[in-house]
């Protein structure tokens, strides 16, 4: 019996030394810590990092510029309708400048007109009373056409209808046409010396030349 667990606690001492030997391959076989690998490491990994940021900043510079796009092309269409806004409402201006010129300009035609229809009347009164005698100037019916041609007068007047002054003043073409020519030494040359048919003004245009005579 002693010799059996002599043998046992034998056989239990190699085991334990082969283990113990075991234990020490491994930790021989197990390649050492580097320190330079680590800092490698250390780098790669900073490296990647900063890579990262770099990327992500780029990104949002890209989307920063697709703002910036999209924000001026917002701002350029506003430019152009507010240009295209402009653009018309100065047509529009000068389109209703113009025809309120227009209508003035037809306006101006018509009353010219008009008052070219009426002149004739105006002639034929003062033809009528230039023809009345002294005696028949005390006449009921000579006064009520001396007020009728006075109040014709003065409505012609209120309207722009003005007679162009003749006698005494240098002659004007845009104003006189001379029919007949005169030799008077009393009176200087290019005056009027007499007046054949008024003529009338309808506000700053004429409507009708004097008939004068002119010397010369």
């Amino acid at each position: 019996m002693a010799d059996e667990k002599e043998f046992d606690s034998s056989e239990e001492v190699e085991e334990v030394a082969e283990n113990d030997a075991g234990m020490a391959q491994e930790q021989q076989a197990k390649p050492e810590e580097d320190p330079e690998g680590a800092s490698e490491e250390a780098v790669n990994s900073s490296q990647d990092l900063e890579a990262e940021k770099k990327e992500s900043g780029e990104s949002k510079n890209v989307g920063k510029k697709k703002k910036k796009q999209k924000k001026d092309k917002r701002d350029e269409k506003i430019e152009e309708l507010n240009d295209r806004l402009l653009r018309n409402m100065a047509e529009f201006e000068n389109f209703r400048n113009r025809s309120e010129k227009e209508k003035s300009a037809m306006f101006e035609i018509g009353a010219k007109s008009v008052v070219e229809k009426i002149l004739p009347v105006v002639d034929n009164f003062e033809r009528g009373l230039d023809a009345v005698t002294e005696e028949e100037k005390e006449n009921a019916f000579v006064k009520g056409m001396e007020a009728v041609y006075k109040q014709f007068s003065a409505a012609l007047e209120e309207i722009g209808v003005v007679p162009i002054e003749a006698v005494g003043q240098q002659f004007d073409p845009n104003l006189h046409n001379a029919v007949m020519h005169d030799e008077d030494d009393t009176m200087d040359a290019n005056v009027i010396s007499e007046e054949f048919q008024k003529g009338y003004m309808y506000k700053e245009s004429v409507v009708r030349h004097s008939m004068v005579k002119v010397v010369n």
